[in-house]
């Protein structure tokens, strides 16, 4: 069966603030990997999530891509000032034939200095600015992600992994002192740079 284009996002608002997505069906796993080979694995400009023969490209905005730079800062800026092993991925393309899923999140992490022996993070985030046509938990969860981050609306969502699926929780398992409350706040500054210096000084109080 050739793709068919089911879905388009069509939200009217600058193109600065909205995230541009479509959503193929009929989409094989050897049609998703040649279009992985054929934009490369972190090719810019464009993001990839394949579900069970559904293939949705995500475009993102200026405003998600600040988001996801400054969250990751702000996180990594925590993890060396606590002297945690964290180590990133960034968008990684992440996938398993046999689960037919495959994702590439807007930054990953590896707790430890091993990171190149575990096949998938422990932490994968996502920026969700507007509506998306895959259901990323239900891919991460294919894939066995402990622990999936999701801003959306001006907060954080956590949800860990168990036997019954994806539980949210108020707090990371990986990563517990951390106050993904206060930390919402610092996201919500515009510089990027006075964001972690005043991050790092309420840190050290």
């Amino acid at each position: 069966m050739d793709p068919a284009l089911v879905e388009r996002d069509t939200t009217a608002a600058p193109a600065d603030d909205v995230d541009r997505w479509v959503l193929l069906t009929g989409v094989t796993w050897q049609q998703y990997e040649a279009l992985l080979e054929l934009f490369g694995d972190d090719q810019p400009g464009a993001r990839m999530a394949y579900l069970e023969g559904t293939l949705e490209i995500m475009s993102p905005s200026r405003k998600h891509e600040h988001v996801k730079s400054i969250v990751g800062r702000l996180v990594e800026a925590y993890a060396l000032d606590r002297d945690i092993s964290l180590n990133g991925l960034g968008s990684t393309t992440f996938r398993k034939e046999a689960k037919e899923r495959g994702v590439e999140p807007d930054e990953c992490y590896v707790l430890g200095d091993d990171w190149e022996a575990k096949e998938f993070p422990d932490i994968a985030f996502e920026v969700i600015i507007t509506r998306r046509g895959l259901d990323r938990l239900a891919i991460y969860e294919g894939l066995g992600v402990p622990e999936v981050w999701f801003w959306r609306r001006g907060g954080f969502e956590i949800y860990r992994l168990t036997d019954a699926g994806y539980e949210r929780r108020d707090a990371s398992e990986f990563l517990p002192e951390l106050d993904f409350a206060r930390l919402a706040s610092f996201v919500e500054m515009r510089s990027h740079t006075k964001a972690v210096r005043a991050f790092l000084a309420e840190l050290r109080t």
